[in-house]
């Protein structure tokens, strides 16, 4: 109901009012409802019982998310874009969710979060031909995305916390300011945002910045990228974001934690109906992972992403089948979740910055928004993986998308300091993922992931002595509306 009255209220100022603020050309409105419903079991990839909110190993539970999206464009190249959302757990009014296997630091149970809190996921305004023809500029809170989303493309943050699934938030947007110059072929695009900002001092926040250039070739569907991107952490804190799992506190402000992002991006068709794409990005910079760190550390990590794709037997074949093979490196650190005063030397592991790609439902998010029974990295560090992938449509109106995934970790590390110092294991296991669409009408669409994660022998068999590896599951039915 509170979602409902701010829409109107905004709907009625536009009504009345465009006068006395700027000439409307046009207002559209937009949005979506979507609801899911989960079943999942031994996230933590124990059998014994380790949570400490339910009885058993299974979680159940059902999500909604509500968004409306208002485009005004008005005159002189000016137009404004604001969406509202609210997202939660349905029967959750006022509390924040977490427990063991979910790493969700925004709040406890009866923090009295209000689950029907209403947020502004997108508020910006943007200025085409700015000062100059070829220059857009978009300012406010806003998505960004750039080339398939390996190093900036969702923030996955949510303010509200209140998501036992929180890598479903719908909140993916940053507070930025982003500057477009379109000289076709080229595209260059600036970037400045804001992820945190702690005391109101101009020393102590999160930012970041980058330069993306873009160039499309006239041939073979081609086209490349290149870009830097800078995370600048000056006074490293408790963790944010995905995949950053250390906690630490700045010693009299000598402490920064900062990650240059160096990277090359293209893809091309060199042949009908097939697809090559490779991208690769290396990181420099300053590495903080403890408190009482005494040394500097300097960060020195790679990443690389190599995919084909083939559509050739969509033509022949009824149920138009496109397959895919995809290749991902992400170096790590052989001491990472062991670092103390005395840690020092190159720190190896790769930092995820933004990432908005993600390609598995399970073991990409361990380490990172779920725990797991033991000391692994998490799924956006230190890992190799080989995705192959296949896409079907075996009747009107129907798509089944499947993925299989192997995973090795790329260095060594302490998988129990005690009993195991060095895991000479590396094969962290295999997922399943199985993807049905049911495109009911042109508005409402359902879904059914089924998710099923192997553990390998990275993970012991035998989980402190107490409890057996097993295997981890998930199923989500999703029905969506869009209008």
């Amino acid at each position: 109901m509170k979602l409902v009255k701010i829409v109107l209220a905004i709907a009625i100022a536009l009504t009345f009012t465009p006068v006395a603020f700027a000439e409307t050309q046009s207002v559209k409105v937009s949005g979506d409802i979507t609801m899911r419903a989960f079943l999942r079991d031994n996230l933590d990839l124990d059998s014994r019982d380790q949570r400490t909110v339910s009885s058993t190993n299974t979680q159940s539970f059902l999500m909604s998310t509500a968004e409306v999206q208002i485009d005004a464009d008005l005159t002189d190249n000016v137009s404004g874009v604001i969406r509202l959302l609210n997202q939660r757990a349905w029967g959750d009014h006022n509390t924040s969710w977490v427990d063991g296997e979910t790493m969700n630091p925004a709040g406890t149970p009866g923090s009295g979060l209000n689950a029907f809190n209403v947020a502004a996921d997108l508020a910006y305004i943007e200025l085409r031909e700015f000062l100059y023809s070829p220059l857009t500029l978009r300012i406010g809170r806003q998505d960004l995305w750039f080339g398939r989303g390996f190093i900036v493309g969702n923030s996955l943050m949510d303010p509200q916390g209140n998501l036992p699934a929180p890598e479903y938030t719908a909140i993916n947007s940053f507070d930025a300011i982003r500057g477009t110059l379109d000289f076709y072929p080229w595209t260059v695009d600036l970037v400045y945002a804001k992820i945190s900002e702690r005391d109101i001092r101009a020393d102590d926040d999160v930012n970041l910045m980058g330069i993306n250039v873009g160039y499309i070739f006239d041939e073979y569907n081609a086209e490349m990228e290149g870009y830097y991107w800078l995370k600048q952490d000056r006074n490293p804190g408790a963790a944010r974001g995905l995949g950053n799992t250390a906690s630490w506190t700045t010693t009299n402000g000598r402490l920064s934690n900062n990650v240059n992002t160096f990277g090359l991006r293209g893809s091309f068709d060199p042949i009908e109906d097939w697809t090559v794409a490779l991208e690769g990005a290396m990181q420099i910079g300053r590495y903080i992972g403890a408190q009482s760190q005494l040394d500097n550390r300097n960060r020195y990590a790679y990443a690389i992403d190599a995919m084909v794709e083939t559509r050739v037997f969509q033509e022949d074949y009824a149920w138009r089948p496109v397959l895919g093979v995809e290749y991902i490196l992400y170096s790590g650190q052989s001491d990472q979740g062991n670092v103390d005063a005395t840690t020092s030397g190159s720190y190896r592991g790769w930092d995820p910055m933004y990432r908005g790609k993600f390609d598995t439902a399970i073991r990409e998010f361990q380490g990172s928004f779920y725990n797991t029974s033991q000391n692994i990295t998490p799924g956006t560090t230190n890992q190799h993986q080989v995705l192959f992938r296949g896409t079907i449509e075996p009747m009107d109106s129907v798509t089944v998308e499947g993925v299989y995934g192997l995973f090795w970790l790329y260095s060594q590390y302490a998988r129990d300091q005690v009993n195991e110092p060095t895991n000479k294991n590396m094969f962290l296991g295999q997922e399943i993922d199985v993807n049905v669409l049911w495109d009911y009408t042109e508005d409402v669409q359902f879904g059914l992931l089924t998710a099923w994660f192997f553990p390998g022998s990275a993970f012991s068999s035998d989980v402190q002595g107490q409890g057996k590896r097993a295997a981890a599951t998930s199923m989500v039915g999703t029905v969506k509306l869009s209008f």
